[in-house]
C-alpha cells in the first residue's frame, strides 16, 4: 500500500467528526440493516431448500413478464404460512422450544403455571412461541449488540411466558399430572357461535 505524504505547504485535512448523538442514530441503523440482511439470508436459505425438494420435470423456460413484478417475499410469520412451509417452521421452531427454551426457562409445572406438551396443537401457543423466537434470533445475534439478549427477556420473553402460562391461558384445559394426563385445546369465540 502506498503511503501518501502531504504536499509541502499545504494544510493538513481536518478529521472527519460526527457528532455523538448521530452515532446512535448511525449504530441504530446499522442494527436494523444487518437485521434485515439477516432474515434475507433466512428467506434465501429456505428458497434454496425448497428449490431442492421440488421435482424436476424437465427443461424450464423463463417466464416472459417474471421480470416486470418484484417477486414478494415468503412470510416471516408461522399463521401466515401453510403446508409444508408451516410443517418446516413448526419443525424448527419445536426445536428451539424443546432445547433452548424449555430447559431454561420452563420452571415447575403447576395449575397456576401450566404447560402442556402438545403445545404445538394451541394455536395461539404457536403463534406467541413462533414470535418468541424470532425475537430471540434477532436479539442474540452479534448485530444486536451487547443489550440484546437482556431486551429480549425484558420485552419479549416475560411477557410472552406469563400469556401462555397464565391459569386462563391457552392450556388452561390441560392438565400434565402424570397420573391423568390430559389434554384440550380451548374453543375460539367463532366456535361457540359468537362471532359476528
Amino acid at each position: 500500500m502506498s503511503k501518501t505524504h502531504p504536499i509541502p505547504g499545504s494544510p493538513e485535512p481536518e478529521p472527519i467528526r460526527i457528532p455523538d448523538e448521530d452515532l446512535d442514530d448511525l449504530v441504530s441503523a446499522l442494527n436494523r440493516t444487518m437485521a434485515e440482511v439477516r432474515q434475507h439470508g433466512v428467506i434465501l436459505d429456505r428458497l434454496g431448500s425448497q428449490a431442492d425438494d421440488e421435482p424436476r420435470s424437465g427443461p424450464t423456460t423463463p417466464d416472459p413478464g417474471a421480470g416486470d413484478e418484484p417477486a414478494s417475499a415468503p412470510p416471516l410469520f408461522i399463521l401466515a404460512m401453510g403446508g409444508t412451509e408451516y410443517a418446516a417452521e413448526l419443525a424448527e421452531l419445536s426445536a428451539w422450544v424443546t432445547h433452548l427454551l424449555l430447559p431454561f426457562y420452563g420452571r415447575e409445572i403447576g395449575s397456576t403455571r401450566p404447560w402442556c406438551a402438545k403445545w404445538h396443537e394451541h394455536p395461539e401457543a404457536v403463534a406467541r412461541l413462533h414470535a418468541l423466537w424470532l425475537a430471540w434470533q434477532q436479539l442474540t445475534a452479534a448485530e444486536a449488540g451487547p443489550s440484546g439478549p437482556s431486551t429480549w427477556h425484558r420485552d419479549h420473553l416475560d411477557h410472552a411466558l406469563l400469556q401462555l402460562r397464565a391459569p386462563d391461558g391457552p392450556f388452561a384445559a390441560c392438565t400434565t399430572s402424570p397420573s391423568r394426563p390430559a389434554h384440550r385445546v380451548l374453543t375460539a369465540p367463532d366456535q361457540l357461535g359468537l362471532a359476528a
